[in-house]
């Protein structure tokens, strides 16, 4: 890994010039320390990797494209059960992120923990959650993965250590530093990833989280996806900065900032967090670009940005270059054509299997609200 350092006298701390070079050219470096007089940069990690060299590498991307296309394929079905009324509440699709939660999710162990946001349904798959459970969650029903209580926010799986999706915006980071500081407690080898939006990362938790988790060097990796909008907010609208990896600064814990539209690309960045923070070396805070396809919600119709925008990200579309990639390399148009065919039927049995499974009794609304069943 190469090491470049950078020092910026305090007079050019007020020059306009110096600061539209530090929102730009930084994205490629991790900020290890500042104070008032001095700016210490890191570069990051080079990866020089030709990924459709070896058969492993093709195999390997098979399966993270495999995961994508069941996200995709998953909130399509999602959408369109909802369409019809089957669906009820709140409901967020990734349609666009799946790059972002598959690769991060592939860089971790067994043992290492997620936390997620209310947009939680493709971090579970890329986990490996059962898509049928999670269906039947999103239909309310007892087969549920949390029973019918969570609904489309809320997925948990204690054995998978998916520990839930999380409906107040950036309130589940301070969650997660705890979870990584038990962790470190018990000397257990695991890691925690927290996933965020960058409108979470102007919320009181995101820095408090931050803040302990750089004092007590914890095993956390915090995951921004800037999908750009919070809500319906641009992010010029609400960000004090441009790169929201650059307040990592003020916490003296490491940074990265990637495009997130190359699963592999995202798995490798990650990686390099996921380990360091293994190794006893700290948090580092992650920001990786992306794009949502579809509103910030169903109930979103998404006029707050034009065609031309949507169409110009459609053309990065994260499965599009996997499966360019793939085709560029040994695998066949009709072997990924069929793939497509096997996860659409395993999404429309999910389907069923949710429509299908029984409500939840009126009684379960008590249960595990009081300590004893009434």
């Amino acid at each position: 890994m190469k090491v470049r350092f950078l020092f910026y006298e305090k007079k050019f701390l007020s020059d306009p010039t110096f600061w539209n070079f530090f929102q730009v050219e930084t994205k490629s470096v991790c900020i290890s320390r500042f104070s008032e007089d001095t700016l210490r940069l890191f570069s990051k990690p080079n990866f020089m990797i030709n990924h459709s060299k070896t058969k492993k590498e093709t195999l390997d991307l098979f399966e993270l494209y495999k995961q994508m296309l069941l996200i995709r394929r998953f909130e399509e079905g999602a959408a369109k059960s909802y369409s019809t009324g089957k669906i009820g509440g709140f409901c967020h699709l990734y349609i666009g992120q799946e790059a972002v939660g598959v690769g991060s999710i592939a860089a971790l162990k067994e043992q290492d923990y997620i936390v997620s946001t209310y947009r939680d349904h493709g971090h579970a798959l890329a986990r490996g959650l059962d898509p049928k459970a999670l269906m039947a969650e999103l239909f309310g029903k007892k087969t549920g993965i949390s029973k019918g209580y969570g609904g489309s926010m809320h997925f948990f799986d204690k054995n998978k250590r998916f520990m839930g999706g999380h409906g107040i915006v950036g309130g589940h980071i301070s969650l997660a530093a705890g979870i990584a500081y038990a962790s470190k407690y018990k000397n257990e080898d695991s890691v925690t990833i927290c996933f965020f939006g960058e409108g979470a990362a102007n919320i009181g938790s995101f820095h408090e989280g931050m803040n302990l988790a750089a004092i007590w060097k914890l095993p956390l990796v915090m995951i921004c996806e800037n999908n750009h909008y919070a809500m319906g907010t641009p992010e010029y609208r609400a960000l004090s900065v441009k790169d929201v990896s650059v307040r990592a600064g003020a916490y003296d814990i490491a940074r990265d900032h990637i495009e997130g539209d190359e699963v592999r690309k995202v798995r490798d960045h990650v990686s390099v967090a996921v380990e360091r923070a293994r190794r006893g070396e700290g948090p580092t805070l992650m920001e990786i670009s992306t794009y949502r396809f579809r509103g910030h919600s169903m109930s979103d119709p998404a006029k707050y940005r034009t065609k031309e925008e949507l169409d110009r990200y459609k053309k990065s579309d994260p499965l599009l270059k996997a499966k360019d990639d793939l085709l560029r390399s040994e695998w066949k148009e009709e072997e990924l054509e069929k793939l497509d065919i096997d996860i659409q039927t395993q999404v429309e049995e999910s389907i069923r299997f949710a429509d299908q499974s029984e409500e939840p009794p009126l009684g379960w609304l008590y249960k595990n609200v009081y300590a004893e069943d009434v």
